[in-house]
Parts: structure tokens; C-alpha cells; sequence
């Protein structure tokens, strides 16, 4: 029976370092595109007088909201603003003072794109996290900063690991 278990955990171990290597993988390439976009969007966070919004649904609101908590604890004015509900009321809380922060892999969420013209026309600068820099929140930014991953960590490539794993570093690093 000890073998079993052994096996077992042979196997479980040889997945979650698969795993943690998908995911510095896509941290390190991200590290190597860098580049003056990076400082762009760095000096649109310090022009601002304002606060920081920003904004993303599903995991990458979950990782947006993180991201708010990090800016706001590193002594920048920021709060999360969820796409869905800024279409039925929340966009009044973004004010021209303001930077969107628009987190999302594919950069084509409904919730997400429905706002961004919105933003654009009040004159808000928008700072894009995506994963497709010829998207619809790429096109709408004035700035993009390239998250694309090889590959995520699930074994279907479905479920966001790896793209939110480069999201939360990426916002690490503007942080």
C-alpha cells in the first residue's frame, strides 16, 4: 500500500511542479518584454490626480481587486470598480481625475468593453493589462502592457493560472 501512495505522490508532486514552471515561465517572458510602455504607464500612475480604478471581470477582477489593495497600501489612491456594475451606475465613480487600470486576458469581456468608450469620452487615460494587444481594450487604451502567456498551468489550457499568475506580477511590478 505504501508504494500506491507513493505513486501517487510521485504523480501529485511531478504535476504541481509543472504547474509552478508554466507559471514562472510565463513571469519570466513577461519580465523580457518589458519595455518603455512599461514606464509609460508607470508615469500615467504618477500623473495622476486622482485615483487608480481599476477594473476586470471574472479572475482578472479578482486579481484587479488584489491589485487595488496593493496600490492603496503602497500609498496610491485606488479602488476596484466592477465593468457590470459600472454599466447600471458605478461609472459615476470614476471621475476625469482619475486612471482606469482594464485588466482582462482576452480584452474582449462584454461587461468590460461596453464601458470603454464611456471612459474615453469622459477623458479618463485607460492603462490596459491584456493578453491580445489587438483587442477592444487594446484599441480603447493609452497604454498596453502585453500579459499573453505560452500557455496556462491547466491541463485543458482553459482555466486562467498562468494569465492571472503574469497579471498579478505584472501589477506587482506598477505597484
Amino acid at each position: 500500500m505504501s508504494t500506491a501512495l507513493s505513486l501517487e505522490a510521485t504523480r501529485l508532486l511531478a504535476m504541481a511542479r509543472e504547474t509552478l514552471q508554466i507559471e514562472a515561465e510565463a513571469v519570466t517572458a513577461l519580465a523580457g518584454r518589458l519595455d518603455e510602455r512599461f514606464a509609460d504607464a508607470v508615469r500615467c500612475l504618477l500623473a495622476c490626480t486622482g485615483r487608480v480604478v481599476v477594473t476586470g471581470m471574472g479572475k482578472s477582477g479578482h486579481i484587479g481587486r488584489k491589485l487595488a489593495a496593493t496600490l492603496a497600501s503602497t500609498g496610491t489612491p485606488a479602488m476596484f470598480v466592477h465593468p457590470a456594475e459600472a454599466s447600471h451606475g458605478d461609472l459615476g465613480m470614476i471621475t476625469p481625475t482619475d486612471v482606469v487600470l482594464g485588466i482582462s486576458n482576452s480584452g474582449e469581456s462584454d461587461e468590460l468593453s461596453a464601458i470603454l468608450p464611456l471612459i474615453k469620452r469622459m477623458g479618463v487615460p485607460l492603462v490596459a493589462f491584456t493578453g491580445r494587444p489587438d483587442s477592444t481594450l487594446a484599441r480603447h487604451a493609452d497604454v498596453v502592457l502585453d500579459t499573453a502567456v505560452a500557455r496556462e498551468a491547466c491541463p485543458h489550457n482553459l482555466a486562467p493560472t498562468a494569465s492571472t499568475t503574469a497579471q498579478l506580477a505584472l501589477g506587482d511590478a506598477l505597484a
